[in-house]
């Protein structure tokens, strides 16, 4: 393990000042890419989009029908190019995301197909105003850092459900927001509405509080829709995610370093294009990974390899100085029990301390088919944790208290110490929903259990929690745009 974020060196003293899992080493890395760049240039990639084919010849790559092959110095081009830092703000344009170093976030899913109805636990399929719920709970939790639907609603328009999830999302949080599109004309909508919330496409491009997840299909071809949101989010200005999805043995090699490998290929077009379309363009690109379980027939979400080849995916983009985009928070369990917690747990802590930019998926339950609020609520106590391990131990001559230690005494007490009471608060970690009280209190208290606790906040932040709401110009403005895209 590797314990230094911030690693530096004063007078010729050491310091390591945060906490970080690295899993593989620079060298690794390295092999990775040039790899990588081998596979795109021997290989290629099967580009569907006649205008993104046109844009990689022009920039020199050879092009055989559908199959174009990338010259390894484009490749080196473009993670220069791309920006090593991008800052995603809230609603209001307050700098709250900052995608560098190590800096690691947390959000909701968005691909389940159910939802765990929050007061009645009924499994069932999403509506907008489920998509209203996440976003006030996502508003009213510390640790969850973005939104994003967890699940698209079913009662609206089919091809137009990315529009009225981010609707649902832009009303009922400020914190910035992560958002599936499925075509341009769904991304031409979306940016409108952030528009008019920012002022103007300038004002937006400076604060963005908005990016743009594109999902490419994996195993190196990008589809004429896929490719046709980036050209749209680079001409645009608008940050966005360039993601892949890749199961260990069937659509990638067994291997995780193949896994990666393919990934990085696959992720690598969206970053170029982007680039020679809009040099500058801020981009994030990552991908989940998984295995199939041959006996249930199914994707495992709480898997030990989604952990493992996430991190490695997001120690390769960190030496490319590329923002990464992961996945944690998720579960093979179909209900608030000791799976659910294990599961949920251990990927939160090996996303954020390999330093992933962007981890998404807490609150998915059954594989990633059901989405649940109590969970999401039980992953932002694990994100407060998780966040306290990474902070690791300062040293400094204050806190090393020689003095405070010399003036109580050996047997002494520290509980009166003024040093005591200004370093207790802030050194410590302090749960919300985690149990620490004697039994009799916890049996007097109802005798509940972690899955009764998470649920009843959830609904008390459903019930209480009043988001920031926006003016009714721009409500207007926005009900405008999804008339004009729903006619």
């Amino acid at each position: 393990m590797d314990t230094t974020r911030s690693h530096y060196t004063r007078a010729n003293y050491e310091v390591n000042q945060t906490t970080l899992w690295k899993m593989l080493s620079e060298d690794q890395c390295e092999e990775l890419f040039m790899t990588t760049m081998e596979l795109l240039e021997r290989t290629g990639a099967e580009i569907q989009n006649e205008e993104a084919r046109g844009v990689f010849e022009k920039a020199g790559c050879w092009v055989d029908g559908n199959r174009v092959r990338i010259p390894s110095a484009l490749c080196e081009w473009a993670v220069r190019t791309a920006p090593s830092r991008i800052t995603v703000c809230d609603r209001n344009g307050k700098r709250a995301l900052r995608l560098e170093t190590t800096n690691a976030f947390y959000g909701p899913g968005q691909s389940n197909t159910y939802v765990i109805d929050p007061f009645t636990n009924e499994r069932r399929k999403p509506i907008k105003s489920d998509v209203a719920l996440t976003g006030v709970v996502c508003d009213g939790l510390k640790n969850v850092d973005f939104a994003m639907s967890n699940g698209l609603p079913t009662d609206v328009n089919p091809s137009l459900a990315n529009v009225h999830a981010f609707e649902a999302l832009l009303t009922h949080t400020t914190k910035p927001i992560v958002q599936s599109i499925q075509g341009v004309k769904e991304a031409q909508a979306i940016l409108e509405m952030a528009t008019a919330v920012a002022g103007s496409l300038k004002e937006f491009q400076k604060n963005p509080f908005v990016v743009l997840l594109i999902e490419t299909e994996g195993t190196l071809v990008h589809s004429k829709e896929t490719l046709a949101k980036v050209l749209f989010a680079a001409q645009n200005g608008v940050p966005y995610i360039y993601a892949t999805k890749l199961i260990a043995g069937e659509t990638s090699p067994a291997t995780p370093a193949g896994a990666i490998v393919l990934a990085l290929a696959d992720v690598l077009v969206g970053i170029l294009l982007g680039q020679l379309v809009r040099q500058g363009t801020p981009v994030i690109a990552g991908g989940f990974f998984t295995i199939r379980d041959h006996e249930n027939d199914i994707l495992p979400y709480g898997a030990p390899e989604v952990s493992l080849m996430g991190t490695g995916m997001a120690n390769a983009l960190r030496f490319l100085r590329i923002p990464s985009f992961g996945f944690a928070g998720a579960t093979d369990a179909k209900e608030s029990d000791a799976q659910m917690g294990l599961e949920a747990a251990f990927s939160i802590l090996h996303a954020g301390m390999s330093g992933t930019s962007l981890i998404h998926g807490c609150g998915q339950l059954e594989y990633g088919l059901s989405g649940s609020l109590a969970l999401l609520v039980m992953g932002d106590e694990v994100m407060g944790m998780t966040r306290r391990i990474i902070k690791g131990v300062e040293v400094n001559e204050e806190r090393l208290a020689r003095g405070v230690i010399d003036a109580v005494q050996p047997g002494g007490h520290y509980l009166g110490e003024e040093h005591t009471l200004k370093y207790f608060r802030n050194e410590f970690w302090w749960p919300s929903v985690m149990n620490r009280t004697r039994i009799d209190d916890w049996t007097a208290n109802g005798a509940k259990s972690l899955g009764q606790r998470v649920k009843e906040k959830a609904q008390t932040i459903i019930n209480t929690h009043q988001p920031e709401k926006l003016s009714h110009n721009i409500l207007n403005q926005i009900k405008a745009i999804i008339d004009r895209a729903e006619a």
